[in-house]
């Protein structure tokens, strides 16, 4: 089977998104959907909003996030995310591993 483009960037999203997550989170807190429409902007990266909250979920289980609830004026409370020092040393370390990795390929298409 010849893989198609979208088998691809399924594969690469397995293990890139909750590293972009935690990148957003980097400067300040955000709630759910504003993750996903930052990460939406790019679609390669989020395909829904669906994929999203189990991957918070997930991030939450490893420590690498908080949350807090926040009353909303137009609606139901919102859950702020919030990047825990884990999350940055997590996050640290897959930027030091992506920028080798992307170099490795990228020789690697190239020659």
């Amino acid at each position: 089977m010849i893989p198609t483009s979208d088998m691809v960037l399924t594969q690469f999203r397995k293990g890139v998104v909750e590293y972009c997550v935690l990148a957003c989170l980097r400067s300040a807190p955000a709630y759910g959907l504003e993750l996903a429409e930052r990460l939406g902007t790019n679609s390669s990266l989020l395909t829904s909003e669906g994929t999203l909250y189990p991957l918070l979920s997930r991030l939450r289980q490893q420590s690498w996030v908080t949350t807090t609830q926040v009353a909303s004026a137009v609606g139901p409370p919102r859950r702020y995310y919030e990047i825990t020092d884990e999350g940055r040393v997590a996050l640290e370390t897959f930027t030091t591993t992506w920028s080798r990795f992307t170099t490795d390929v990228r020789t690697t298409l190239e020659s």
